[in-house]
């Protein structure tokens, strides 16, 4: 049964239990299969907690996502015919490796490369089509306020060169960004110079046209954690009955769990000597990447994992923040387009190697993720989050 336009709010809501509970998935091209593994991982301690039939929809209050972060989010909340989410987390990582391949169709010997060269000089890297194609199979005319919990999928309007948030909080008050769920998610991954940017126009219910002319969300947030938190804190503000009588100042009510796409930090090449020479080729395109793509994306997703460690400290609420982050990444694992099959089962072990690592925080001088003394590994908090959760939701029934 479609949910209404003007009660987005999933089932639950937590002005019934004691957390606001927010899940955060970056942007990074084929790496979303690192968090894919996670996800996966988090989904089996649920279900092992209440059951086969759980679904990370069902705990979250918001679920955020960028980018491949944002297809992800289209694939945990949008319903299938008995209005349950239409992946389970375990299908996601099959689901990458099935589909990268030709969503991102590798170049073959040195004419292969010299072709794809001549074509990321004259346009993007990749048509799109069989990802447009793939995304509106899958979610057909599903739009944003059919979403089974919240959705935030930033995105970034280049005609208007501002950010366009479709958040299911503004869906009431801007009916026009009730857009379908396929477009959302083909304009928040339509990274410049890999992916067209994508243009499609919607209606409300009285009529009133909207254009939306998208690139990838990267450029707004690629990392949206910040920007989850912020639809909740205006509902808090303008006190949503669902959200009220939670303050805005009950920074310790949230629970938040930010998942990365992994990182080359520790081992980039970059360095002042050699930049001091780049001209807008090099800035553009040096050794197989962006540099000043890189520097952009990976220096909000520090800038908001700074602040979110330092809200969370400042509530002395560290525990209820967890970002889970790979900075160690090298070679073709930190290539957003490589899909080749040898990269996509790496980037699934990088996944599960990143579950046994201990859990981590940015350090706010060096800006490297540095272990926490005696907090155990990320999969050991993921099995605490797990039952969290699981306590949330149970509060939440009992209240009903």
């Amino acid at each position: 049964m479609e949910k209404s336009m003007s009660n987005p709010i999933s089932p639950r809501p937590p002005n019934r239990g004691n957390l606001i509970t927010i899940l955060s998935i970056d942007g990074g091209g084929v790496r979303g299969t690192i968090p894919a593994v996670i996800l996966d991982f988090l989904e089996k301690q649920l279900q092992r907690l209440d059951g086969e039939e759980a679904r990370l929809a069902d705990y979250f209050d918001v679920i955020s996502g960028t980018s491949t972060g944002g297809l992800i989010t289209a694939m945990l909340t949008a319903p299938n015919e008995r209005n349950r989410p239409l992946y389970a987390a375990k299908e996601i990582v099959p689901f990458y490796l099935e589909h990268s391949p030709k969503i991102f169709p590798q170049p073959r010997g040195i004419f292969g490369s010299m072709g794809t060269l001549v074509k990321v000089l004259n346009g993007p890297k990749y048509d799109g089509k069989y990802l447009h194609q793939l995304v509106k199979g899958i979610l057909g005319q599903t739009r944003l306020h059919q979403a089974l919990t919240n959705v935030v999928i930033p995105t970034f309007d280049i005609k208007n060169l501002q950010p366009v948030l479709f958040s299911s909080f503004m869906v009431p008050v801007e009916p026009v960004l009730n857009a379908l769920m396929s477009d959302i998610c083909i304009g928040t991954s339509a990274a410049p110079t890999i992916l067209p940017a994508h243009y499609f126009e919607n209606k409300d219910e009285k009529g009133n046209l909207k254009e939306f002319n998208l690139i990838d969300g990267g450029v707004a947030a690629n990392s949206p954690t910040l920007v989850a938190i912020t639809e909740v804190t205006k509902q808090l503000v303008r006190k949503n009955p669902d959200f009220f009588p939670i303050k805005a100042t009950d920074g310790e009510r949230l629970l938040v769990i930010s998942l990365g796409t992994g990182s080359d930090k520790i081992n980039h090449k970059y360095n002042a000597k050699t930049a001091a020479n780049w001209g807008l080729i090099s800035w553009l395109f040096h050794d197989g990447s962006i540099p000043i793509l890189d520097a952009y994306n990976q220096s909000k997703a520090d800038m908001v994992d700074f602040h979110n460690a330092v809200a969370f400290e400042a509530f002395n609420s560290l525990d209820n923040y967890l970002r889970i982050q790979d900075d160690t990444l090298t070679g073709t694992a930190t290539s957003s387009d490589a899909a080749t099959k040898e990269n996509l089962e790496n980037l699934v072990n990088i996944g599960k190697a990143l579950l046994k690592k201990p859990v981590s925080r940015v350090n706010f001088d060096t800006g490297i993720y540095q272990p926490i003394p005696n907090a155990g590994t990320n999969e050991d908090a993921l099995i605490s989050f797990a039952k969290t959760l699981s306590d949330e939701k149970r509060r939440r029934e009992r209240t009903e």
